[in-house]
């Protein structure tokens, strides 16, 4: 089992790759603070980032799972899917995530964090 590695301060796309092709090829798994500005990335679940989030102070309702393509151009690298993001309280019925002004935050995080080479 893997879990996640905390990125709190940036990296490149290229490690950020590199990570992927060791675990699922050509993408991998992340979880976003929406927060604390923090992500972490490499679990083999999403529920081994979120988990690794929770131990290091993260609050569940900040967190949201989604899937990187470092590879990709455009917006399409970023997809959200992941079970952790079924929240029918919090109104968030699907995978997705349902808020725009939420994906903007995580899409913010991520874009903060994974910089070009």
């Amino acid at each position: 089992m893997t879990t996640g590695r905390v990125v709190s301060t940036p990296i490149s796309r290229g490690k950020l790759l590199e990570w992927a092709e060791e675990q699922f090829g050509d993408w991998i798994k992340a979880v976003v603070d929406v927060s604390r500005g923090i992500m972490a990335v490499g679990g083999d679940l999403h529920a081994d980032d979120e988990g690794v989030l929770l131990a290091d102070g993260s609050l569940q309702r900040d967190l949201w799972g989604i899937n990187l393509h470092p590879a990709d151009d455009g917006a399409d690298w970023i997809e959200f899917d992941s079970m952790i993001n079924i929240r029918p309280r919090d109104g968030n019925r699907s995978r997705g995530v349902d808020d725009e002004r939420t994906r903007a935050r995580i899409r913010s995080v991520v874009e903060s964090l994974i910089v070009a080479e």
